[in-house]
């Protein structure tokens, strides 16, 4: 399936004005794409006990399987920062096991038209999964 990754960079982009971050300010939002086409967004949730903080990349992740989605084609993460910012070891590891095969985009939110691409196994070569 083609798809316009400037269309997920957008949504991702949207999903970012939904960050909760009253402690970093740094607001991210991402959109995972499924295979069927369908766009799931969501934005960084932040806490006083920084390590119940959770991602936007994960938060998006979590919303589609728990909504029944379970193949994933790309993924798009926006936030202020130059060139785009980095999904961290615990969103690597989960989009290892759940979108081996995706497309990763990361875009600065004042630069969306340079979006930077990778896979997933790029991102997390020999990742630790287990096969069913």
């Amino acid at each position: 399936m083609k798809f316009d990754y400037k269309k997920l960079v957008a949504v991702a982009a949207k999903a970012r004005l939904g960050s909760v971050s009253p402690y970093s300010k740094f607001k991210v939002g991402a959109a995972l794409l499924t295979k069927a086409g369908e766009i799931i967004g969501g934005a960084n949730v932040e806490s006083a006990s920084y390590g119940l903080t959770c991602c936007a990349e994960r938060i998006a992740l979590f919303k589609a399987l728990t909504d029944g989605k379970k193949h994933f084609t790309a993924i798009a993460i926006v936030a202020r920062c130059d060139g785009g910012p980095m999904p961290c070891g615990a969103c690597r590891q989960l989009l290892a096991e759940y979108a081996p095969d995706a497309r990763v985009f990361v875009a600065d939110s004042d630069d969306l038209k340079s979006a930077k691409a990778f896979t997933v196994r790029k991102l997390l070569p020999s990742a630790f999964v287990l096969k069913n």
